[in-house]
């Protein structure tokens, strides 16, 4: 099912012993589209601290009480590593915060996360890691395997660009058609099991009066974080003739259908692996 990020805004944090805090913002990867991390306010109890929760510890979202059930306790919130939200979180920054959750690394794979789709199938218990299941290789072995890998992973990437936005500093931005400048960045429908971000809203209310719309991540050409743009290879007509984001429908593959075929291209779920094959 899909979801718009405004929504999960202040849902609440549940470890395993007891309430965290609440969501105030999202990071998200504008090379995969993918909602790496959840900016949460602690309470009183860690005197508000800013954390960033991964969805590799969510497993299983209660929707109904908007609660984000995580599989870490708070004692390891509370020594987890100090990362200045207010700051582009860096390589090593991620580095430290997986090393100390004992998550592989999401960028040391060819899937959305890791090798694979979901991100609860990143926990080592979860699947076993590194192509083997745990119950079938020595544990030393293994832990010795694992870390050797590790390490021979934060050294290949320690120099990237890890890529990390907040959706709200990139909400307002520009959008740019092919043609001319057509709207703003008005939120974004993620996939509530992948985390990928499927569609941005786009608001035309400057040009159309009140008409929303979506736009997905693979129509961007380029994001100008300088100017803060976002340039799409769609025409300004082709945005304002396309179907209206009503915000109140269950979104359906028959209303996927119609929007791609509206702009004439051909769904993610026709054979793509990085994207769910159903919403």
């Amino acid at each position: 099912m899909l979801r718009n990020t405004k929504d999960l805004e202040n849902y609440a944090i549940s470890a395993t012993d007891g309430p965290i805090g609440h969501v105030k913002d999202l990071y998200f990867d504008d090379d995969a589209w993918v909602i790496r991390y959840f900016v949460v306010e602690a309470g009183s109890w860690l005197s508000s601290r800013k954390v960033l929760i991964s969805p590799i510890s969510v497993h299983h979202p209660e929707w109904n009480e908007r609660t984000l059930p995580v599989s870490i306790t708070k004692e390891q919130v509370k020594n987890s590593p100090d990362i200045d939200t207010d700051k582009p979180v860096s390589r090593q920054n991620e580095e430290q915060y997986m090393g100390y959750y004992g998550y592989p690394n999401y960028w040391g794979g060819g899937g959305v996360w890791g090798d694979g789709l979901y991100p609860f199938s990143m926990v080592p218990a979860y699947a076993g890691y590194a192509g083997y299941r745990l119950d079938r290789v020595d544990r030393a072995e293994r832990e010795r395997e694992e870390e050797a890998y590790l390490r021979a992973e934060r050294a290949r990437h320690r120099n990237d660009d890890p890529h990390l936005r907040s959706c709200k500093a990139v909400t307002g931005y520009h959008i740019h058609a092919s043609d001319g400048e057509i709207g703003h960045v008005a939120g974004y429908l993620v996939d509530d099991e992948t985390w990928a971000i499927l569609y941005l809203i786009v608001d035309t209310s400057n040009w159309w009066g009140g008409h929303k719309v979506l736009i997905a991540p693979a129509w961007i050409t380029s994001v100008h974080w300088s100017d803060q743009t976002v340039s799409i290879n769609l025409s300004r007509d082709s945005v304002k003739g396309a179907p209206v984001y009503d915000p109140d429908a269950i979104w359906s593959r028959e209303l996927d259908r119609k929007l791609y075929e509206h702009y004439g291209r051909t769904g993610y779920w026709a054979g793509s692996a990085a994207l769910p094959t159903e919403v």
